[in-house]
């Protein structure tokens, strides 16, 4: 009898299929052949493409919440001083892999793309919320700035992306986020 692979090592292995050859590649198929198994055995914890896509996306959400939380010991005072904090975590080549499977993602949910186009917002929205628990103010306040932050620091990444560093940093600078 071979290995019996588990839930997390076959979640593992899809974000790292994901990585390498992004969520639009992502098959049941693909996935299995990488880890020598049969793709019954994804289908056994992943009943649906679906929900394998939504675990992996999941996944990328708390990857990106666990880096940047360490930045974050006290409040911020508006968007540009969050962004500030996070600019310097994020603007990093080893976290731009992350991102860039965001911003398939993101894309796939505006061609309204499921579950993609149910998910991405969903996503938005979570860290929409947990930013604005870094911010000072009202709750209308710390929501407020929070979706500026995120506005402006996606806009930020694409352009880093698609790009490159140079511009992104410039265009920070020019915002006073660097």
């Amino acid at each position: 009898m071979g290995h019996k692979h588990t839930k997390e090592e076959i979640l593992a292995a899809a974000l790292e299929s994901a990585f390498d050859e992004g969520l639009s590649q992502l098959t049941f198929g693909r996935l299995a052949k990488r880890l020598g198994i049969s793709d019954r055995v994804v289908v056994y914890y992943f009943p649906t493409k679906d929900d394998l896509i939504t675990e992996v996306v999941t996944s990328l959400g708390l990857q990106l919440q666990a880096t940047l939380a360490a930045a974050f010991a006290a409040p911020a005072a508006d968007h540009v001083a969050l962004a500030r904090t996070a600019w310097p975590i994020l603007a990093r080549p080893d976290v731009d892999p992350v991102f860039a499977l965001f911003f398939e993602a993101a894309g796939l949910a505006v061609a309204r793309r499921e579950p993609y186009h149910t998910l991405v917002p969903q996503l938005i929205e979570a860290w929409i919320a947990w930013a604005s628990a870094l911010i000072e103010g009202t709750p209308a306040v710390r929501r407020a700035e929070a979706e500026a932050a995120v506005a402006v620091i996606d806009g930020l990444l694409i352009l880093r992306l698609t790009a490159g560093p140079d511009q992104a940093n410039r265009a920070a600078r020019r915002l006073g986020i660097r």
